[in-house]
């Protein structure tokens, strides 16, 4: 008798650990039933706390809303959930558990002073954040980068979803911009049945990672030509006068304490900066602040030195600037694929071209690239998309390459922003595809029909709170998504 039930007993695990695709997926939070039931009227912080592994790390006052700032135990791998635990942050803005649910993550760190997505003020409801794992503190001691993968990241979600939806019981959407996008994207892929629809802002779709030229063929026709000949030529004057610009970066480093010892020196970080110059520009900015880059031929060293660092930043490449995004770097490098574009106006002036995502990375750190990851996920949303809505700018460099949808998509839309940057979002779209976008959040969070056929976002906007899309990385330096 004991032995039968030890076997059903690891059966029981067994079928709750093997998923559709028949590999171990993500141990689900142990949520005690009757904790649950007898918290059902207790305050919304105390019902949150009594879920297991989940603590407090502060509460801030927002009108109309609860935020709290949380930590939740995650395995470290989910393949094996006893092999160790990190603490992850995540935030929760409650506004009540009868109303929507939106999941957002920025892919990168999160922010802990109370924010509103897009999709959250459309359909007026509560909205969930985490930071994404290995970016600090939400970091396994000690790090184990192989296990910083897009499944285990997707994971990590899946269990924060599993454990908060007894208590936020109506329709859930994921969202997020850039690689938060991306993760929406990669979340829906590996665990398609847990959230009502998905809003991927601007996500990049790295889907070869040697084939490039998408990039190549924006960059030579985006905006007007001559606003891509005061860019070009700005950042070749940079390449141009490298040497006394250099003393200058070198000078401010000294002063710093900046160091380059990543990279290896400091003349590929100055060039990593420089080549990321008109990247820059049209990501954060755009063609009606083009007058403002001064004429190269008549600048002076100081405002060559200053124009680059305003849309670049000199601080990008140095030790100190890439430490935090060492988790992006190596996502790059094994999975995610990063953009090499050919820039042939630097020809004759470029050392090291576009350098790889390895070179960003310390050296200590092992990695190896994965070329069937993109391409597995690229191939399940072109025939399995369904509730899901990508939204791009139409200059933004990003979105060179995007995601599409192929014939087995359904109820799903890739729309573009025309003249967006990095920042596009629904209410930049054109009004006959913003109304169907908005429509379409609204359905799939399940509210009542007349707000659908609106097609208006349900809370009216407050600048406080109501941040751009891509909030964790405007007017950010580097090449990053």
């Amino acid at each position: 008798m004991r032995k039968s039930l030890r076997w059903l007993l690891s059966l029981s695990v067994l079928i709750g650990t093997v998923g559709s695709t028949g590999v171990a997926t993500a141990a689900e939070p142990d949520v005690d039933s009757k904790t649950v039931a007898d918290s059902q009227s207790a305050d919304i912080k105390d019902r949150i706390l009594a879920i297991p592994g989940m603590s407090l790390i502060e509460e801030k006052p927002y009108a109309g809303y609860r935020f709290f700032v949380l930590e939740y135990e995650q395995p470290v791998d989910h393949r094996r959930p006893w092999a160790g635990t990190f603490p992850q942050r995540i935030s929760v803005l409650h506004k009540d558990t009868d109303r929507p649910t939106v999941f957002r993550t920025s892919g990168y760190s999160l922010s802990t002073t109370p924010s509103r997505s897009e999709p959250t003020r459309i359909v007026d409801g509560n909205q969930v954040s985490m930071e994404y794992r290995f970016f600090t503190p939400s970091r396994p001691q000690p790090a184990d980068w192989s296990k910083l993968d897009i499944w285990q990241a997707a994971s990590d979600q899946h269990r924060i979803f599993t454990a908060l939806k007894r208590i936020y019981g109506k329709n859930w959407l994921s969202t997020g911009a850039s690689k938060g996008g991306m993760t929406a994207t990669y979340y829906e892929r590996f665990y398609p049945r847990d959230m009502d629809g998905v809003v991927a802002y601007v996500a990049p779709n790295d889907v070869v990672e040697k084939e490039d030229s998408a990039y190549d063929r924006f960059f030579a026709t985006v905006g007007t030509a001559d606003c891509r000949n005061r860019l070009n030529a700005m950042q070749r004057e940079a390449l141009v006068r490298r040497e006394p610009l250099q003393k200058k970066l070198a000078a401010w480093a000294k002063d710093e304490g900046a160091t380059f010892n990543t990279l290896g020196s400091l003349d590929k970080a100055y060039e990593a900066v420089v080549l990321d110059f008109v990247w820059g520009f049209w990501q954060y900015y755009g063609q009606d602040v083009c007058d403002r880059i001064p004429d190269a031929a008549t600048a002076s060293d100081d405002t060559v030195y200053e124009t680059i660092d305003a849309y670049s930043g000199w601080s990008a490449y140095t030790d100190q600037g890439l430490e935090g995004y060492t988790p992006y770097y190596y996502q790059a490098a094994t999975e995610l694929g990063s953009p090499t574009i050919q820039q042939p106006h630097l020809k004759g002036l470029s050392r090291y071209g576009y350098q790889p995502a390895r070179n960003f990375v310390p050296s200590d750190i092992p990695m190896r690239f994965k070329p069937w990851v993109m391409r597995d996920v690229d191939n399940w949303v072109r025939h399995n998309a369904n509730r899901m809505l990508f939204v791009y700018g139409g200059n933004d460099p990003w979105g060179s390459e995007k995601f599409h949808l192929g014939k087995g998509a359904r109820d799903s839309y890739v729309y573009v922003a025309p003249g967006a940057n990095h920042g596009a979002n629904v209410a930049g779209l054109v009004e006959a595809e913003k109304a169907r976008a908005t429509a379409r959040i609204l359905a799939w969070a399940g509210v009542e029909a007349p707000a659908v056929q609106a097609a208006k976002p349900l809370a009216r906007f407050d600048a406080r709170i109501d941040k751009p899309v891509d909030e964790d990385a405007t007017k950010a330096h580097g090449l990053r998504p």
